[in-house]
C-alpha cells in the first residue's frame, strides 16, 4: 500500500488567476469561486488526482474536459478528476 504524507498548499496568484478564467469561460458561476479556486490550486500545483465528493461542479464529465482545456491553454498539465468511490480500494488487509 502506498502511503502519501498531506501537504498544505498556500494559495498563491497563479491559483487565484486561473480560478477567475475559469469563471470567466462560465465553467462555474460566481457563487461557486471557492470551487474554482480548490480546482486551481489543484492544477497549479501539478497535483496527479483530485478528488471530491463534489458532483454538481467538479465531478463532472463535461466540465472536468473544460477545467482541462483551459489547464492546457494556460500550459499546465491535465488533472484527473474522481470521487472517493472511484479511488478507494475495500480490499481486507491481512
Amino acid at each position: 500500500m502506498v502511503e502519501y504524507e498531506p501537504e498544505i498548499i498556500e494559495i498563491n496568484d497563479d491559483a487565484l488567476n486561473l480560478a477567475e478564467i475559469y469563471l470567466d469561460r462560465k465553467i462555474l458561476t460566481l457563487k461557486y469561486r471557492d470551487d474554482a479556486r480548490h480546482l486551481a490550486l489543484a492544477s497549479v500545483a501539478n497535483v496527479d488526482v483530485l478528488v471530491s465528493w463534489n458532483f454538481k461542479h467538479i465531478v463532472h464529465y463535461d466540465k472536468i474536459r473544460l477545467f482541462n482545456a483551459v489547464n492546457i491553454e494556460q500550459g499546465l498539465k491535465t488533472i484527473d478528476i474522481y470521487s472517493p468511490r472511484e479511488v478507494t480500494n475495500y480490499e481486507e488487509k491481512d
